[in-house]
């Protein structure tokens, strides 16, 4: 099976696919169930006064030299996620969760475009409040919760000063990427074989699941 690559030309998104899996540039890539919707997405970005890119090998939206907005395509549906959500009223409910650990509902599911032209409104108002955030430079609030570890992973820190320094400097989402993967292991052995192999990539300053 050929190799892909993630796409750097916007066009090639809408035209392709991301590049990320085998299904790209074929009929069976997303993209090309969702293309209405993605174009109507592009079309309400663009008419927000957004500036068009390139990220992640989907289409980002950028304002004041801030993320604004990214495109995606999926099997089931097609989604509009908005970076730093957790600034933004959204009196309509019309964001949701990524999944059951993301913090802030920071999305919005489609899946037909006349969904999307039908919600137009909402998704202008969204991402004019996150426009101004970017003028203003204002951020969200640090939200650091305190991680309830594992009982392996709190020994493994308490022995290791090295780890310990890294794995307090990871951003709470890497932080309890490491919790889940760890709760999700039966026993105290499998935990521990499981830090022991994240242990340089806790140094490196990446999540469970990053590669």
């Amino acid at each position: 099976m050929a190799e892909t690559a993630m796409i750097t030309a916007i066009e090639d998104y809408f035209l392709k696919g991301c590049g990320r899996c085998p299904r790209f540039a074929t009929a069976e890539c997303s993209t090309r169930r969702w293309a209405a919707g993605l174009a109507a997405l592009r079309r309400i970005c663009l008419d927000a006064g957004l500036a068009e890119t390139v990220k992640w090998g989907h289409p980002c939206y950028i304002h004041g030299g801030r993320n604004i907005a990214l495109i995606g395509a999926f099997r089931d549906d097609f989604r509009l996620s908005v970076f730093n959500a957790a600034l933004l009223d959204d009196p309509a409910g019309a964001l949701d969760r990524q999944g059951p650990n993301t913090r802030h509902p920071d999305m919005i599911r489609f899946t037909s475009a006349e969904e999307v032209t039908a919600r137009e409104p909402v998704i202008l108002s969204l991402l004019k409040q996150a426009m101004a955030h970017a003028e203003a430079g204002t951020t969200p609030p640090k939200d650091r919760p305190e991680v309830d570890l594992p009982a392996e992973l709190a020994a493994a820190l308490d022995g290791d000063p090295e780890l310990a320094e890294a794995f307090h400097r990871l951003t709470p989402g890497r932080q309890r990427s490491y919790v889940i993967n760890l709760r999700g292991a039966r026993t105290a052995a499998t935990r521990i074989a499981r830090i022991a192999r994240f242990r340089d990539r806790i140094l490196a300053g990446k999540g469970a699941t990053e590669r």
